[in-house]
């Protein structure tokens, strides 16, 4: 736990305190077409619950790109073509003890050969 200091109008103000969340923030990148899959292994494995809500998550689409080296086996596209794709970023909490679980599922249900995926720690703040 850490208390930060502000400075207001020439003052020293201490602002509540902030402590490490139980919670992780994952988020990915999946084809529109692959949504749905995504999101029902990454909540069978325990994520998205915030209080008495389950499935809780925040999409948008934008669009991903990629090159497929030698050697790779491309799900969309091809080897050596540069691709772009209508993809979806999905963001939904997990508690920490199931964020590996949640991975694993993700990586399981998800139709790209590498899968693109960011896992952050979240802080708690005390009112």
């Amino acid at each position: 736990m850490c208390t930060v200091v502000a400075v207001r109008d020439g003052a020293v103000v201490n602002t509540p305190a902030v402590t490490e969340s139980p919670l992780r923030k994952l988020v990915w990148f999946v084809p529109e077409d692959a949504l749905e899959a995504t999101r029902g292994a990454v909540f069978a494995a325990g994520a998205g619950r915030i209080g008495e809500y389950e499935r809780c998550s925040w999409y948008t689409t934008g669009t991903g790109t990629f090159l497929p080296r030698e050697g790779a086996v491309p799900a969309i596209g091809e080897v050596g073509r540069e691709e772009r794709v209508s993809e979806v970023r999905v963001e939904t909490v997990v508690p920490a003890e199931r964020a590996a679980d949640a991975v694993r599922a993700l990586l399981a249900a998800h139709p790209y050969e590498e899968v693109a995926y960011e896992l952050y720690p979240l802080v708690d703040v005390a009112s």
